[in-house]
């Protein structure tokens, strides 16, 4: 299938609100959990799988046409594998600090289905401009995610936003950090049940969007019709 007629903008939606990674799909929870406890790391952890997704989707639609359907599960995970090994050793090469930070989550970008799975369902049906701006729409769409539950977790247990930015990201993102004066924080938050209580008011909050745009939808729809 080529790229003519695709709707760009339909594919970024999806990736970013739709058919977001975490929100809608409830996808690479294991992640989402274990690195949130800042934003900082959880920038780190979706760029990182952003890259991986951009490039799976791009060779995935590349040799979809020359790899069988027999063993096409396989060759995906293998060439999945491949990136993040890239990854892990260049984030270890320029990103030390962050590398140690997050640690063996990097090597387990391998087992995020969402990454699997936009290559099954998406690259390999679509030609290549169409798989990138998908790996790339939903990248980020699982990085925005990461970062919002982890700047929550942050600001509420530690009273900061996008600590040790410039230690760990670089010190061109020193910009980001904020200090909240006279505010310590709830070490709760930090903690594991702080996670699921946080997600679970953002998976509520997108509920309570949706609805609201498609009841606006709805009384648009029944103006025109009237």
């Amino acid at each position: 299938m080529s790229d003519t007629g695709t709707n760009y903008g339909e594919i970024v939606k999806n990736g970013l609100w739709e058919q977001n990674v975490v929100f809608a799909q409830m996808l690479a929870l294991c992640p989402l959990m274990a690195v949130t406890t800042s934003g900082t790391n959880g920038l780190g952890m979706g760029l990182a799988t952003t890259a991986v997704l951009v490039c799976a989707n791009v060779l995935v639609s590349l040799i979809r046409q020359v790899v069988s359907a027999q063993v096409r599960i396989p060759v995906f995970i293998v060439l999945i594998a491949t990136l993040v090994t890239i990854v892990d050793m260049a984030m270890n090469a320029w990103l030390h600090e962050l590398y140690k930070v997050l640690g063996l989550f990097i090597a387990l970008i391998v087992v995020n289905c969402a990454i699997l799975g936009r290559s099954e369902s998406f690259a390999v049906k679509n030609g290549v401009a169409a798989s990138a701006v998908d790996g790339l729409a939903m990248g980020l769409g699982f990085t925005g995610a990461l970062v919002l539950l982890g700047l929550v977790r942050e600001f509420l247990g530690a009273g900061t936003l996008f600590a040790q930015a410039s230690q760990l990201l670089g010190p061109a993102f020193s910009f980001l950090e904020v200090k909240i004066p006279g505010y310590g924080g709830a070490l709760l938050m930090i903690l594991p049940p702080g996670a699921f209580a946080a997600l679970g008011f953002l998976l509520a909050g997108k509920r309570l969007i949706d609805r609201r745009l498609a009841e606006r939808e709805a009384a648009r729809a029944a103006v025109a019709a009237a």
